[in-house]
């Protein structure tokens, strides 16, 4: 395995998901050790854990790849990728020492063996083998000799030094009946080939961090420093599960979340600037970062609160930077919107009346897609306009948008104005079937700019088409 060319000794590391995907989780924990490189003036190192065949497919591999650029580390931020699967000569050297030192041995036991002698299915190892000096063979795992005295202190820089007895520690396997190494030893051979000094990750791994410690102890290496930042969770308190919540950092690009947005979001889980501010550039976020200030407590994950964020980095945008962002995302996620962009006035203006009026792009397609497709009209919103008068009302705007001289929003404004005058309506009563002929919603980007922007040929064939719905001509 090549030893990263860096003398910063930050790595984040990541075994492939079988779901394909990235959980926010595991961007948050990213995100921690990127910072902790780039405070230390190094660089992150970005291990794949792929000793499992059956969950490391290239696709998968890939797609954290992908996330991660996403988000803002691409490869010019981190060293490698480098695959576990590539040092696999050193875990089998590891687990030859362990043995050779007393610190291991060989074990023939099934989980329904242990389960009989202990006579509970869920109980851990009872050490039946530690005595009987079996060699290797078919069948033969190789467990771990835990010290049956004392305590594992494990220095933690989010939850300070977790104490845990070594008694209560079973016998784990290191090595499976198949020679293959379990994460517990080949994530800390990989470690100190990497000459690993400090390590970020989640919560859930805290229990396996007395037994790797004990590991590196055994090994004759000094272990890293820890840092345990809190679980996620949903609105009921549960761990955040991408089986059960929206926890998929690529389900976030798609409905069009900015990764600055998820950047600064995820990084104020579980910490916060000392002043109180949540929305800060990312060089803020850099300089005011500090890993022993994440408070240990679970975070909850809030869709709300990303997707108000996600508005305020939108609208913080320049009306041009709004558009070529938009622009970006449909041509990737909406196929139907790609070339809406093409028509570059009309597409400026649109998303520029759009900007303020979204948290998402994902809520772009149907705000100003009736600007570039032919309308569609939602049942719902017809049903609701049309109220006794509203035929009468769309026919007088007819004509008057006919005769309309100068075709501005203001001079559209005054003539919808004046027909509702004319049939005893306001304003905000009359536009409303007007609103659903030209837009085929009754909300949506500003009606009168809308219909400047949409043009006045379409805006009349749109109106005329609402009253041809309104009183279908009569069968002969």
């Amino acid at each position: 395995m090549t030893t990263p060319s860096h003398p910063i000794t930050v790595r984040t590391r990541f075994a492939p998901s079988p779901t394909g995907m990235f959980h926010v989780g595991n961007a948050r924990s990213l995100l921690y050790n990127w910072l902790a490189a780039e405070q230390a003036g190094g660089q992150m190192v970005l291990r794949i854990e792929d000793t499992d065949a059956e969950r490391s497919k290239p696709e998968w591999i890939d797609g954290i790849l992908k996330a991660m650029a996403w988000l803002g580390v691409d490869s010019s931020q981190y060293e490698g990728p480098y695959f576990q699967t590539d040092n696999a000569a050193r875990h089998a050297e590891a687990v030859a020492a362990l043995l050779d030192g007393g610190h291991a041995y060989y074990c023939d036991c099934t989980r329904e063996q242990i389960a009989e002698r202990t006579g509970d299915p869920h109980k851990g190892y009872d050490g039946h083998c530690r005595t009987r000096d079996l060699g290797p063979g078919p069948g033969r795992a190789v467990r771990f000799r835990t010290p049956d005295t004392g305590e594992t202190v494990v220095t933690d820089l989010v939850r300070g030094a977790p104490v845990f007895p070594n008694a209560a520690l079973e016998d784990f396997v290191v090595a499976r009946s198949d020679g293959t190494p379990t994460f517990l030893l080949a994530n800390i051979v990989d470690d100190m080939a990497m000459g690993i000094t400090l390590v970020i990750r989640a919560e859930e791994h805290l229990s396996n961090t007395p037994k790797q410690q004990l590991l590196w102890e055994a090994l004759g290496a000094t272990p890293p420093t820890w840092a345990h930042a809190p679980i996620l969770v949903n609105d009921k308190r549960q761990k955040l599960s991408k089986r059960r919540d929206k926890a998929a950092l690529e389900d976030f690009a798609r409905d069009g979340y900015l990764p600055e947005a998820m950047r600064n979001y995820l990084m104020l889980l579980g910490w916060a600037p000392p002043d109180g501010s949540e929305i800060l550039p990312w060089q803020q976020i850099v300089d005011r970062f500090r890993i022993a200030d994440v408070n240990p407590a679970p975070a909850f994950f809030d869709v709300k609160k990303l997707r108000a964020f996600n508005g305020d980095y939108l609208r913080a945008m320049s009306a041009t930077e709004f558009a070529a962002v938009a622009a970006d995302w449909l041509a990737v996620h909406f196929p139907a919107g790609a070339t809406w962009a093409d028509d570059r006035d009309r597409f400026a203006a649109a998303t520029e009346l759009a900007q303020t009026r979204i948290a998402i792009l994902s809520e772009l397609p149907d705000m100003i897609g009736f600007l570039f497709t032919g309308v569609e009209i939602d049942p719902a919103s017809w049903d609701k306009a049309l109220k006794p008068g509203a035929v009468e009302l769309l026919t007088d705007a007819l004509g008057a948008l006919g005769e309309l001289g100068d075709w501005t929003a203001d001079a559209i404004k005054d003539t919808i104005e004046r027909a509702g005058q004319a049939h005893g309506l306001k304003l905000s009563k009359a536009q409303a079937p007007v609103r659903v002929a030209v837009t085929g919603r009754t909300v949506g980007l500003p009606l009168f700019e809308s219909m400047q922007l949409l043009g006045r040929p379409e805006t009349l064939d749109r109106v005329a088409a609402a009253l041809s719905r309104a009183n279908p001509p009569s069968p002969r």
